[in-house]
């Protein structure tokens, strides 16, 4: 009775009533449905069990037995390396931007060392340079350097001269990193590459390689034959302002300074007295001599001191007064007896007696005067930098009363002071750069440019003065100038290929004068001038039948043949 009465009731209360199915429905209890409450839990399958079981069980083997092989069985051994070998970081070296002429000649650049960075940690190329010839234009580098520990302090090329060191932050570059692991015996284990390195920019300069070679050797040429002390040549575009040519001899030889273990040829450069360091382009200071007097017309026709037409007699000398002996005569002589010349005439035969007196007065022919020398040896960038793309570039001087009082204390400025001054004599001093510049200004009626190396540097290009004169006056110049080579000074650049306007210029030197700077300026073709020279020979003798005009005959020559394109 019992037991029966046990089961009807189990079997009753598993019965689920219609009404609980709707109840259920509305979710009275208000389960959180999206957390699974009120859901029947269903039990993981055993398959699913073992089958986790299993692969953790693998994986524990797995990592053991990789433990026992690196713990147990080569323990020793990669304990000891471990102990051995040093992770480092280290750079990676980039190449330098490589530095090219005008038409993609390579005048700088990376050549292999020879040896393999990843195995000794050396550089895997040195710095080359064209040469002869190029050397102050370039420049040189500073190698990445050790110190005693083996350590770089010097992470970088460094740029010491020239191109190199105007524009390193463009050649440089960006070093890249990696780490290495190296062993008791310094044998590189592994390595990884952290941070790539970026080369250098490359540059294209305004240099005609060609050119600059064969200025260069005609310049040693005749140094080394006739007694000069050394040379200098700059070319430029009367136009824009681009350097074709910039040379100086003597020079050093750039990859002896970068690679700096020759010690005897670098003492050498140190104890030499021709002063093989000096770019004598931009940095060294020479007297003019003549080769002012064009400027110095110009300022004397814009001031009215005289017309173009006036002739002016030279009989050899003018005389005046001696300061300190009222009885006597100061005498300041022509280097010949000139005649009667006007203006062009006077520049043609560069009669001294002429700019005397248009430079300081004599009778009754007025002069400029000091002030109007200064102000127009100022105008055409005498006496300031002409602010091209090469370091340690040097300004002129031009003598003035302040000059003089600076440097002779007690010793007042002189009429004679002045004749000296307008025939570029006495304290005046200018760069072959500085004078590059002035003629360009006379070749292109009045364009003060800017020199510079880089091809399409418009900011240099835009860089300029218009002097506003009037273009007669230039036109007076340029017959002078071109009267020169055709019945004056510079006779033997009278060439039948190209028609070239010329001012040449001896400066004497020295207490006893037995010295002379040799100059020769001026501009081609002369009906449309593009080009604008200035080339200087350095301390010759006075005996010379030689001179810096022979420097440009021979370049001139050279170039009809081999590169004819600049004389169109």
């Amino acid at each position: 009775m019992v037991f029966r009465k046990f089961k009807k009731n189990k079997i009753r209360d598993s019965f689920v009533e219609p009404d609980e199915i709707f109840l259920d429905s509305k979710n009275l209890e208000n389960f959180d449905r999206q957390q699974f409450e009120g859901r029947i839990e269903k039990p993981i399958k055993r398959k699913t069990i073992n089958f986790l079981g299993a692969f953790f069980v693998l994986v524990i083997i797995i990592f053991g037995s990789r433990l026992s092989y690196l713990q147990i069985q080569n323990g020793d051994a990669y304990r000891k390396r471990s102990e051995d070998n040093i992770l480092e970081k280290v750079s990676i070296f980039t190449e330098r931007g490589i530095i090219y002429d005008r038409n993609k000649k390579e005048l700088a650049w990376n050549k292999s060392s020879g040896t393999n960075p990843s195995e000794d940690m050396s550089l895997s190329y040195t710095r080359a340079y064209m040469s002869p010839g190029f050397s102050h234009l370039l420049g040189y580098v500073s190698y990445p350097a050790k110190d005693n520990t083996g350590n770089y302090w010097q992470t970088e090329f460094l740029g010491k001269d020239g191109l190199e060191k105007e524009y390193q932050n463009e050649l440089k570059g960006e070093n890249g990193s990696k780490i290495i692991e190296v062993n008791a015996r310094g044998d590189v284990n592994s390595e990884n590459i952290i941070n790539s390195p970026k080369q250098g920019t490359d540059l294209t300069t305004t240099i005609d390689s060609r050119i600059q070679t064969e200025l260069f050797t005609l310049i040693k040429t005749l140094s080394q034959s006739n007694g000069f002390s050394g040379g200098a040549g700059v070319i430029m575009d009367a136009q824009n302002g681009e350097v074709l040519t910039s040379t100086s001899y003597p020079e050093y030889d750039s990859e002896t300074l970068s690679l700096g273990k020759d010690a005897n040829k670098i003492n050498g450069y140190f104890t030499d007295k021709r002063k093989p360091f000096l770019d004598r382009t931009i940095s060294g200071l020479y007297t003019p001599g003549s080769i002012v007097k064009p400027f110095f017309g110009l300022g004397a026709l814009n001031e009215g001191v005289i017309d173009q037409y006036k002739q002016i007699l030279s009989t050899g000398s003018i005389s005046i007064p001696n300061p300190y002996f009222p009885d006597q005569k100061t005498v300041f002589k022509d280097w010949r007896a000139n005649g009667w010349t006007n203006m062009a005439q006077a520049l043609a035969v560069s009669s001294d007696v002429y700019f005397y007196e248009i430079g300081g007065g004599f009778g009754d022919q007025k002069g400029l005067g000091i002030s109007n020398i200064e102000k127009y040896a100022n105008l055409f960038g005498f006496g300031e930098k002409t602010g091209v793309d090469l370091p340690d570039e040097t300004e002129g001087t031009i003598p003035s009363p302040e000059w003089k009082i600076a440097n002779f204390k007690g010793d007042a400025w002189r009429i004679g002071d002045t004749y000296h001054t307008a025939i570029g004599q006495y304290g005046f001093q200018v760069t072959p750069m500085e004078m590059a510049r002035a003629v360009s200004s006379i070749a292109n009626y009045g364009k003060l440019l800017t020199p510079h190396f880089i091809v399409g540097d418009t900011q240099k290009e835009n860089q300029f003065s218009n002097l506003d004169l009037p273009k007669e006056y230039f036109d007076v110049i340029h017959q002078g100038m071109r009267q020169a080579v055709t019945a004056g000074t510079a006779v033997s650049l009278n060439v039948p290929y190209v028609e070239v306007a010329v001012k040449t210029g001896t400066a004497q030197l020295g207490v006893a004068k037995n010295k002379v700077n040799s100059w020769v300026i001026g501009f081609l073709p002369y009906e449309n001038p593009k080009y604008a020279f200035a080339i200087m020979m350095e301390a010759g003798p006075t005996t010379n039948s030689v001179n810096a005009s022979t420097v440009m005959r021979q370049l001139l020559n050279w170039m009809s043949v081999n590169t004819p394109e600049y004389f169109k």
